[in-house]
């Protein structure tokens, strides 16, 4: 069944609420219930008046549950997200944001994020700043406390620094070693040993198998977290962070920082986020399309595949981006809430999966797909 909405109807029914969120401050709790019951297509949920709803990227489980109970105890939902990336941003396993982040071409994390809350329609932004842990945080103090929406490079850092953020080593052992592996296999005219040309582990204790060998040469990471999430009385916010493109050259941004690309919340209508090839999002305005694909009607799933469809067919300019068919060879994934609590999420490619809590419990759930795996 299809959850599509009339956009008229759906905003006198939630008119009241966003007149009361348009007053709410940073501080504030939940306003009260609003929403309809929603039945789910491929990769959109049911949700009942007056529940909360988070998505995210398929590593943001714990931040979708984080940013769902924060809110069911009254923070405000920029609060709320900001603390639940913050959870990625602190695990150096994740290897695309804050500690242990893949660094540029020079083994240096630079860090992008951004929170946008909708009852205020404020936003803040940092780029490229190094050795701060929670680029997330930094982007919300710029929202707070500041008229600018973006601060870069060592300005944002010195802005942290300001507001008592610590400065620390992001690098840590195992993405440095990572580094090193890719900076042996950039270029065969050097004198650097790849791990397929060496006849042991550089530690000396066993000979390379050719299953390691083959994981040398790796799919360098994209990848990014997001989360965006409407309160019971339907107040959005939306926050992504990353580490950016592996060994990117230095000072690279990509779409996480810049509002209506990685980022765009809309209290009357939705907030939706993009994780994958950066460069298409910021090209596409890809979170705010999805946004406005919803105002025009559609449901987060459809409007995410139908702003993924747009990047395919305009693509096909750039030889290099695409493969012997004619399709995108690359990923992109958004993902969206509604204003009543309808969320979805897509991919380009098949595969991919994000994560979701509306009250029944975080979970990760298939996203919908433009083409299949190849």
């Amino acid at each position: 069944m299809s959850n599509h909405i009339d956009r008229r109807g759906f905003l006198v029914s939630v008119g009241a609420a966003a007149g009361a969120a348009a007053t709410a401050g940073l501080t504030g709790g939940a306003l009260g219930a609003v929403g309809q019951s929603q039945a789910g297509g491929a990769g959109v949920g049911a949700r009942r008046a007056g529940r909360v709803c988070a998505i995210s990227s398929a590593n943001g489980v714990q931040t979708v549950a984080k940013a769902v109970e924060r809110i069911r105890a009254g923070v405000d939902p920029a609060l709320a997200v900001v603390e639940g990336v913050g959870i990625a941003e602190a695990d150096p396993n994740d290897k695309t944001v804050g500690l242990g982040g893949r660094p540029n071409e020079l083994g240096i994390v630079e860090l992008d994020a951004s929170v946008m809350h909708g009852p205020t329609h404020k936003a803040g932004s940092v780029a490229s700043i190094q050795n701060i842990m929670h680029p997330a945080q930094v982007a919300l103090k710029v929202l707070q406390y500041t008229d600018h929406v973006m601060i870069v490079g060592d300005g944002a850092r010195k802005f942290a620094i300001a507001h008592g953020f610590k400065e620390e080593d992001l690098l840590t052992e195992e993405t440095r070693q990572e580094w090193m592996r890719w900076r042996r296999h950039r270029s065969d005219i050097d004198d650097w040993l790849t791990d397929s040309q060496m006849d042991w582990k550089p530690d000396g204790t066993r000979p390379l198998t050719n299953a390691e060998k083959r994981a040398e040469i790796e799919e360098r990471s994209a990848g990014t977290i997001h989360c965006s999430v409407v309160t019971p009385a339907g107040d959005l916010a939306g926050c992504t962070t990353t580490s950016g493109l592996a060994y990117k050259i230095p000072g690279r941004v990509g779409d996480s920082p810049i509002i209506g690309a990685g980022l765009f919340t809309d209290n009357e209508v939705g907030s939706a986020g993009a994780t994958g090839r950066g460069e298409e999002a910021i090209q596409s305005c890809g979170a705010h399309s999805v946004v406005m694909e919803m105002a025009g009607g559609k449901d987060p799933t459809e409007a995410c595949l139908a702003v993924l469809k747009k990047v395919a067919d305009r693509v096909r300019r750039q030889r290099r981006l695409v493969d012997e068919r004619g399709r995108p060879n690359f990923n992109l994934v958004l993902y969206a809430v509604r204003k009543d609590g309808a969320y979805g999420s897509a991919c380009m490619i098949e595969g991919r999966e994000f994560a979701v809590d509306d009250g029944n419990g975080a979970r990760r759930e298939k996203c919908a797909f433009l083409f299949e795996a190849r």
